[in-house]
C-alpha cells in the first residue's frame, strides 16, 4: 500500500498538439532549472509550453520560448516569462540527443510540465520528427474513424 506523504504526479502544463504535429520516436524525462518565482507560479497553473522547443548552446539544452508567467508577489525578485531556461542532463543523454537532432533532421519537443512524487519540477521531453500534411490528415481520419466506431459499437450495445 502507497504511504499516505507519497504525492502523485501533477500536470501543470501540456503540449497537446505535440503528438499531432509530430512523429513522436522517443520520450525522456528531464529535470529544468528554475528559480523560485518560477516553481510558485507553475504550481498557480498557468505555465504554457505549447510554442516551445529544446535547444543546444555552448553543449548544454536549453527550453527554449516556454511562457512561465510572473508570480504576483514576486515583487523585484521575479523572473523574465520567457527566459531560455536550462534542461538537467547527464552528458551521455546530451550526447544521444544532438546526434539524433544533428543526423537525422529530429526536433526536441517538450510533452507536459509536472511535479513527480518528490515534487520536482520535471519535464517530458520528445524526439521527434515534424509530420508533413498528408501525414496529419491521416491521423485525423484514423481518430475520426476510432470515434465514429465507438459510437456505432455503443448504438449495437
Amino acid at each position: 500500500m502507497a504511504d499516505k506523504n507519497e504525492r502523485p504526479i501533477k500536470v501543470m502544463a501540456e503540449n497537446r498538439k505535440a503528438r499531432f504535429n509530430y512523429a513522436i520516436e522517443d520520450t525522456i524525462e528531464v529535470g529544468i532549472a528554475l528559480t523560485g518565482t518560477e516553481v510558485k507560479s507553475i504550481r498557480n497553473g498557468k505555465s504554457t509550453i505549447a510554442e516551445s522547443y529544446a535547444d543546444s548552446k555552448d553543449g548544454e539544452i536549453w527550453l527554449i520560448n516556454a511562457t512561465i508567467p510572473e508570480y504576483l508577489q514576486g515583487n523585484r525578485f521575479n523572473h523574465e516569462p520567457k527566459r531560455p531556461r536550462k534542461l538537467l542532463l547527464h552528458r551521455k543523454q546530451i550526447n544521444k540527443l544532438m546526434g539524433a537532432v544533428d543526423r537525422e533532421g529530429m526536433t526536441l519537443i517538450p510533452l507536459k510540465l509536472y511535479f513527480n512524487e518528490r515534487g520536482r519540477a520535471k519535464l517530458q521531453l520528445a524526439i521527434a520528427k515534424g509530420k508533413k500534411l498528408h501525414d496529419k490528415r491521416e491521423s485525423e481520419k484514423k481518430r475520426d474513424w476510432s470515434r465514429e466506431k465507438g459510437r456505432l459499437m455503443r448504438a449495437r450495445g
